[in-house]
Parts: C-alpha cells; sequence; structure tokens
C-alpha cells in the first residue's frame, strides 16, 4: 500500500503535473431552475445518474486555472473572473446553467481556503491548480440538453512545468482536426481534447512534443498547439496570433498581447498565421495556463523542418514574457488593474 501524499510529505521542488487528492473540493447542484448554496465537501467521488447527458452526449464543460504562494506568504489568483466569463461562454454554447460569475471567484477562494497547506511554497516554481468544472446529469436517455447539472472545483499541487528551466521542444503540424469549423473550438468542452489524443500520441511517438493543427476549412493556417494557443515574434518584432472562431481564447494568450504591447512595447497583431509564411517568426511559441509559454523549437510540416530561434535556447522575447507574465502572478512585479485577486 502506498504512503499517502500529505503537504509535508510533498518534495515541493520536484512536483509534476498529476492529479494528487486534496482535503476539500466545492460542490454545487442545479435543479428545479436554480443552483443551490453549495458546499465544500471531502469526498472526491462524484454519485450520478447513469443516464447522465455528460456521459452520452457530451454535455460538460471545465476551466484550469492556479493559486500562486508570493514571497509575503499571501496567495495571488490570476484574472479569476476571466475564466468565469469563458466558462458561462462554453455553458452557452453547449446549453447548460450559467454559473454567476461573482459565485464562482468565491467559490474558487473557498477551495483555495480550505486548501491552504497545500498550496506550495514560494520560490519552487509550483501552485496550487483548480479545475472548475460542470457536468450535465440525471436520468435521462433522449438527446437534449439536462434539466439539471453539477458544479463542482477541486485543487491539486502542481509543480513547475520547466524541470531545469524553460527550453525549447518541436511540434509536428498534424493532418488531424481538432475541431470543426463553426464547432466547439471556441469553448473548453471535453470532446475538443478527446479528439486531440490520438493524433498528439502519434506525435509524440515520432518523438515531438505535440501536435500543431491547422484550421480545420482549408488547413492553410495555424490554429492551435496541442491545447495552447500558438504565438509567434516576427523579425520585426511583432507578437502574431492566430484569429479563429475555432481557438479557445486563452486567457494566457490575452494576458501576453497585453504584456508585449504594454510592457514590451512590441507591435501585436491577432490574425491570420499560414503556414506557408512561418519563416517570417524568429521566435514561437505554445502559451497556455499549464506551462504559462512553452517555447517552439522547430515545426514539422510534412517532410519540412523548420526551426526558429533554436532547438536549445529560448528566444529573448519570448524569455522576456514568460518572466513579465510569472513575476505578475508570483507577486514580483506589479500587476495591471484588475488582474489579480487575493484569496
Amino acid at each position: 500500500m502506498m504512503n499517502e501524499i500529505t503537504p509535508e510529505t510533498i518534495d515541493w521542488e520536484n512536483l509534476d503535473f498529476s492529479y494528487i487528492k486534496t482535503d476539500y473540493r466545492f460542490i454545487s447542484k442545479y435543479k428545479d431552475g436554480k443552483w443551490d448554496e453549495g458546499e465544500l465537501t471531502t469526498d472526491n467521488q462524484l454519485h450520478i445518474s447513469e443516464g447522465s447527458t455528460a456521459l452520452h452526449y457530451g454535455q460538460q464543460c471545465f476551466e484550469g486555472m492556479k493559486a500562486y504562494r508570493t514571497e509575503d506568504g499571501s496567495i495571488n489568483l490570476f484574472r479569476p473572473f476571466e475564466n468565469a466569463k469563458r466558462m458561462n461562454n462554453s455553458c452557452e454554447r453547449l446549453l447548460m446553467a450559467p454559473y454567476p460569475e461573482d459565485k464562482f471567484v468565491e467559490a474558487v477562494k473557498e477551495v483555495v481556503r480550505a486548501n491552504e497547506e497545500w498550496v506550495p511554497p514560494y520560490g519552487t516554481g509550483a501552485s496550487l491548480y483548480l479545475r472548475p468544472f460542470m457536468i450535465g446529469i440525471g436520468d435521462n436517455v433522449g438527446i437534449k440538453a439536462a434539466d439539471e447539472y453539477i458544479f463542482s472545483i477541486f485543487a491539486t499541487p502542481v509543480g513547475s512545468y520547466f524541470k531545469g528551466g524553460m527550453k525549447p521542444s518541436n511540434f509536428l503540424v498534424s493532418t488531424y482536426d481538432r475541431a470543426a469549423p463553426r464547432g466547439t473550438g471556441a469553448a473548453k468542452v471535453g470532446g475538443n481534447y478527446a479528439a486531440s489524443l490520438l493524433p498528439g500520441k502519434e506525435a509524440k511517438g515520432r518523438s515531438f512534443s505535440d501536435a500543431v493543427y491547422l484550421d480545420p476549412e482549408t488547413h492553410t493556417k495555424i490554429e492551435e498547439v496541442g491545447a495552447a494557443n500558438f504565438f509567434g515574434i516576427t523579425k520585426d518584432d511583432v507578437f502574431v496570433t492566430p484569429k479563429s472562431p475555432s481557438i479557445l481564447p486563452s486567457i494566457t494568450k490575452y494576458s501576453l498581447l497585453w504584456l508585449a504591447e504594454n510592457r514590451l512595447n512590441l507591435k501585436t497583431l491577432e490574425d491570420d498565421v499560414y503556414i506557408k509564411d512561418i519563416d517570417q517568426f524568429k521566435e514561437a511559441g505554445a502559451c497556455g495556463t499549464a506551462a504559462v509559454i512553452a517555447p517552439i523549437g522547430g515545426l514539422q510540416i510534412e517532410e519540412d523542418f523548420h526551426v526558429f530561434y533554436s532547438e536549445t535556447e529560448v528566444g529573448p522575447v519570448t524569455k522576456r514574457l514568460y518572466n513579465e507574465l510569472t513575476g505578475i502572478q508570483f507577486g514580483e512585479i506589479e500587476a495591471p488593474d484588475g488582474w489579480i485577486e487575493k484569496v
């Protein structure tokens, strides 16, 4: 029998990105047209009907966010109202009951407070990952929206994405589609991720970090990198990121767009990124909650392999953006108004 993991036994410096059961999670139920008040619980098992729409028709969505320990011992949340808004956009797309944004943020804070011992110490690079999610439940069998829902948030400590420092990795342009034109690509729903498992496995089987997806309609434009958003730095110092109705609107990406323009004084552009024009970029990366930024060393495009800044060294602009954003999250650098919520 394995020893139970506790905050006292964790090696904070060597955490990876995996599930660890913490003490409390929040759960709220929607029934008869309204949400209950919700509560904290120690039970990490969900008890749902076999007819739940989440199981059969994919009626579910989720968010990913983190809580950060600062040098003075306090705890930061990074732009949690943006997660609340994005989750409700996903709910709207899947005909699910929206959860009030102010209650969403307060529930996140409740979970962090209840699990404060699990928030990694400042200086380790680790953080408390938070997973809000919603599922359709109840006794259903027909293809329709559920009448009942569960909204829940659990927390698990996760390590720094980069062990031994941030390093570039290589990616493979996939022939698979991540989402359909005018489909659910802009919603954070499980089906998008299930669709990416096979191409991701095939890319990793060829020694690439993950797959890069092109637009599903024409297969000429970069859309997403694995489960993250793409960005590039052009040779004349423009921060460029794709714009498409089938891309998940990344909170990290929009934060980097603002920082590139307002802190690094770069021009920024959200526009089509054609794969044929990839050589315009001197640096490139993937951005999202888990890694913040994952630098892209090279990109395999059919038989051609394109290297950006370097396969071994991180580009200077990418490094500055990473340091600026993580500095804000951990309270080392002044944040723009409204970006940080104290727990």
